[in-house]
């Protein structure tokens, strides 16, 4: 039976810690678990405001209203959606580029919307950052981005919600299996049909 309310899980950190690889294995893992599952794509990638370490206020503001649409248009398709970064690690860029300000207002809703992932989990990034023809690959850039998150992080999603995963760990080897049944303990769901539901 499909499970009685639909779960979000956000993989968020900075960039090129191996987040959209790590989404794609978790989706793969839940959907052989027998569970529907879509996936939210990094909405910075479609930003026509500009990215990286040139991004305006304004360009950060289009990422977060993008990123609230996005998961609004898709948290009713499947029962799980799984997400390529959050409200909450998008608002790291705009922090930064605002220098800690927020001259638009943002930060009640960014407090709001963190309360509606069941699970988060961040890719720390202990990987050499790789050019991708998208994002930066200055080293003081990501440093800034990781240094915002480690303050901001603990504000709006819960220790006991938020799993800290290594890049370096996510290889074809490694198993989410563990981190899905988890997700599925909050839910008070099984993961697999017939199992006795996880608990937290």
């Amino acid at each position: 039976m499909p499970w009685s309310r639909r779960a979000k899980i956000a993989f968020i950190g900075s960039h090129s810690v191996r987040k959209s690889n790590a989404v794609h294995a978790f989706a793969s893992t839940v959907g052989r678990a027998g569970r529907s599952v879509e996936v939210g794509r990094e909405v910075v990638r479609f930003n026509p405001l500009g990215l990286n370490e040139g991004a305006t206020p304004e360009a950060q503001l289009w990422v977060l209203m993008a990123q609230v649409q996005q998961e609004l248009e898709l948290a009713g398709r499947a029962e799980i959606l799984v997400t390529d970064r959050s409200v909450v690690d998008n608002f790291a860029y705009y922090l930064r580029v605002t220098g800690g300000e927020d001259p638009f207002g943002v930060e009640p809703l960014i407090r709001r919307w963190a309360t509606t992932y069941d699970l988060s989990v961040r890719l720390l990034p202990d990987v050499a950052l790789t050019a991708d023809g998208v994002r930066s690959t200055s080293d003081a850039f990501r440093d800034e981005i990781e240094a915002i998150l480690d303050r901001i992080l603990p504000i709006y999603l819960p220790p006991d919600r938020c799993v800290r995963v290594p890049a370096s760990s996510v290889t074809a080897e490694f198993d989410w299996w563990a981190i899905a049944e988890r997700l599925a303990g909050i839910i008070g769901e099984p993961l697999v049909e017939g199992q006795l539901s996880a608990t937290l």
